[in-house]
């Protein structure tokens, strides 16, 4: 948004100066972006005087001039029609920039004659687009500064144009008037009052407008007027310089006032050539197909639903964002229709979107537009016509009626305090709203109709605070609210899944955030996949149902990662499972998945296939790391989806379960297009017993200082036997003295017989309280195999 100084001024009466309107402006959150200083580029131009101009010898519309500068009597060749002795110029001597032709000034020859320097036109210093001859000024001493003498004597040529961010939230801001509102309400001026006399109706309008009953949601309403018998032509030089100044260039008057109406006070505009008007006005909605050329000199291909201004002959102009080629304004124009209407902002964004049109129009009525002003933006301009170009005006027409936005909130004065922290009397607060435009009834402010951002209490206290300027809050630390140390807030189940994850992590594997929805199939495949778990609207056929485990969604991602040469995986997800519909059938798991080998091809043969043992040791460390007890015990029988004689179950005891770690069955990794083998483990974090002490600090560390012993013992025993069973018979032995079982050889056929293995073991003994006796060693033998012997069957082999 670009706006000159003077155009604030018009607005607000304020004796700040520029300095002071910029901080302001960037602390009321319309952010300054930049300040153009338009007397700065022309600060190097000097007066003079043409003593005497001579016609060239060698050219016929060339006069040599001698001309009076601060440097003395320079010579000049200019070739403008109206160069002759006696007048005052604006003088741009060798090595000035002119920035209209973008050229540095040199000494130069023209026709054999040198010339040092140039008076300009208006159009070469970009004052305006007059280039017919060179300024004349009436008034003006040699060698005195150009740019001094146009703020005495034509301040708007070098008024400073200010340009400022606009958030979508403050639209009201989008004219010159909504920013002087604000600054008044600041305090650096006062808002001046905006009034607008009425043009008395000499006659009833020929043009009437409707609107269609399945349109009026995005337009409620719509108002012209006609005005005959006005002459069109260029506009007042006030009004040229202002739209130059801000970028838009004048193109005639009945076009301009609609540009600086849309700047000026929000109120975008269109003006019809009434004379290229078939009879009425519609507006209606597109059927879809037409095809309209726009102002821009573009055809647009208008979508169904779209709001369109349709005359008899069809579509006149694309509503609220840009107006048809067809019944533009021209020189020629000599009556006019003149719109106001009120548009709905998410229609126009939709439409503007579609078809691509970027307007000052659609910039601001997708924002929002005062619905309330806009009959009286209609008077605005058809005064200003009227006042400029003559003419007479029509009574009023109206179609729909001005949409309903009044709304109130009750003004809290405490609020204040406890959203923002700053303390402001309750006066002052209600003095700011009366300034912004909200009227104050007791304790309720009622929201002006031009700020559509303004939705509830809290906004009534981010105007106060606002304008009160944030820059004064200061930071304060806030009371100890309990004494000591505050309890921890995170819940035992929490501070596992966190540790969980780090710990994970840290063994080197990748975390993945999976979707908890997958398809029937894979869902089969591990438990899930019934009727419970379905989804009744899935937003894809693949994600039909709800978990039943982490692993599918791992290896999914494994496929996906071999199918674009990454072998080598590690993945891990923490995350919820659900083996129910209902609230509260689901659970937390830790999942890790393992595939292909420990590492690359190495020439020191340290790679190998990752194997059950590398994913038992990882679901060891994660356990130890939430908490879990050290003596486990170690169980077969888990669900199909394990390799039946390749997993195990970490247990606490025959019904607690604290996780499953194992090789994933074949048959499985051959469903989900996985390249085996893949280990994995799947851990219940919320399994894991809780500890008895709740301290912060963590026990001491119990370590003996006697001597262990090893044992070792071989069994023979059947064929099918499994090694768990053996070791757990062992560790239950004595479950004090013994700290350690595990399996060291296995040996199979010799003297064995057929049928027959033999499993050996060692068996540590660790002493807490005395030296083991010999006696005590041999007690414990005899428990190991007598216990052994029970559970397997198994003898001791000589």
């Amino acid at each position: 948004m670009k706006f000159t100084l003077s155009w604030l001024k018009s607005h607000l009466d304020t004796t700040a100066t520029l300095d002071e309107i910029t901080y302001a402006l960037t602390d009321l959150g319309l952010e300054v972006e930049g300040v153009e200083d338009r007397g700065a580029a022309l600060a190097a131009f000097t007066i003079g005087y043409v003593e005497s101009a001579e016609k060239h010898p060698d050219a016929d519309r060339l006069q040599v001039c001698q001309v009076q500068t601060d440097e003395g009597v320079k010579q000049i060749i200019c070739g403008a029609p109206n160069a002759r002795q006696g007048i005052t110029v604006v003088v741009a001597k060798p090595g000035v920039y002119v920035p209209g032709i973008d050229t540095t000034i040199g000494v130069g020859k023209i026709r054999g004659i040198e010339s040092y320097g140039m008076m300009a036109s208006e159009r070469e210093m970009e004052l305006s687009e007059e280039h017919d001859g060179i300024i004349e000024l009436v008034s003006g001493e040699v060698g005195q500064s150009f740019t001094d003498w146009l703020a005495q004597n034509d301040p708007a040529k070098v008024d400073p144009v200010i340009e400022i961010a606009i958030t979508p939230n403050r639209p009201d801001a989008l004219g010159v008037r909504g920013i002087a509102r604000d600054l008044a309400a600041r305090g650096l001026g006062t808002l001046k009052p905006s009034t607008v006399e009425l043009v008395e109706a000499s006659f009833d309008s020929d043009i009437k407008v409707t609107i269609d009953q399945d349109t009026l949601d995005g337009c409620p309403l719509f108002s012209g007027r006609l005005i005959k018998g006005v002459k069109n032509g260029p506009s007042p030089a006030w009004l040229q310089d202002r739209l130059r100044a801000i970028g838009l260039r004048p193109i005639s008057f009945l076009v301009d006032v609609t540009n600086f109406f849309t700047y000026d006070l929000n109120r975008p505009l269109h003006v019809f050539d009434a004379d290229k008007v078939a009879g009425n006005l519609r507006v209606h909605r597109a059927a879809g197909g037409e095809v309209i050329a726009a102002l821009d000199d573009k055809e647009y291909t208008l979508q169904a639903g779209q709001m369109v201004i349709s005359d008899d002959n069809g579509v006149e102009s694309i509503a609220g964002i840009m107006g048809g080629a067809a019944s533009g304004c021209t020189d020629e124009t000599v009556n006019v229709f003149v719109e106001s209407a009120y548009w709905d902002p998410v229609q126009i964004a939709y439409a503007g979107r579609a078809l691509k049109i970027n307007s000052d129009a659609r910039y601001r009525f997708e924002r929002g537009v005062d619905p309330a002003f806009t009959p009286e933006g209609l008077e605005h301009a058809v005064r200003m016509i009227v006042d400029h170009a003559g003419g007479e005006a029509s009574a009023p027409v109206y179609a729909g009626a001005v949409p309903d936005t009044a709304r109130a909130y009750k003004l809290d004065a405490a609020r204040v305090q406890s959203l923002v922290g700053m303390e402001i009397h309750e006066s002052q607060q209600r003095q700011t709203l009366t300034a912004l435009g909200f009227r104050l009834e007791g304790d309720m402010a009622h929201v002006p109709s031009w700020r559509p951002d303004v939705q509830g209490e809290a906004d009534l206290v981010e105007e106060v605070a606002r304008i009160a300027s944030l820059t004064k809050l200061e930071g304060k630390p806030l009371p100890r609210l309990t004494p000591g140390v505050p309890r921890p807030v995170m819940t035992p189940s929490q501070r596992r899944e966190q540790i969980a994850r780090r710990t994970t992590a840290a063994l080197g594997y990748n975390e993945l955030v999976t979707y908890s929805f997958i398809d029937q199939a894979s869902a089969a495949l591990f438990g899930g996949g019934d009727d419970l778990t379905r989804l009744e609207n899935p937003i894809s056929s693949d994600m039909s149902h709800m978990r039943p485990a982490l692993l599918p969604g791992l290896l999914a991602a494994a496929a996906r990662n071999q199918a674009r040469g990454f072998a080598d995986l590690a993945f891990f997800e923490v995350g919820p499972a659900f083996h129910g519909g209902e609230p509260g059938e689901q659970h937390l798991l830790v999942s890790g998945l393992l595939v292909g080998r420990t590492g690359p091809k190495d020439v020191h043969g340290a790679s190998r296939p990752v194997d059950v043992y590398d994913v038992k040791a990882d679901a060891e460390a994660v356990l130890a790391a939430m908490g879990a007890p050290a003596k486990v015990q170690i169980m077969r029988g888990a669900a199909d989806w394990w390799h039946p004689g390749r997993h195990g179950k970490i247990c606490l005891g025959p019904k607690k379960v604290l996780g499953v770690f194992g090789e994933v069955h074949p048959r499985v990794l051959a469903a989900m297009d996985v390249k085996g083998p893949a280990m994995a483990f799947t851990l219940w974090p919320e399994e894991v017993p809780l500890p008895r002490k709740t301290g912060a600090s963590k026990g001491a560390l119990a370590i003996s200082d006697l001597q262990a012993v090893e044992r070792d013992f071989a069994f023979v025993v059947d064929a099918d036997v499994e090694a768990l069973t053996l070791v757990n018979a062992a560790q239950g032995a004595d479950k004090v003295l013994i700290e350690d079982v595990r399996v060291f050889d296995e040996f199979i056929g010799g003297t064995l017989g057929e049928g027959k293995k033999s499993l050996a073991i060692t068996v540590r003994l660790q002493p807490t309280d005395k030296t083991l006796k010999e006696s005590d060693i041999e007690a414990v033998s005899a428990k190991v195999v007598e216990k052994v012997s029970k559970a397997t069957g198994g003898t001791l082999r000589g």
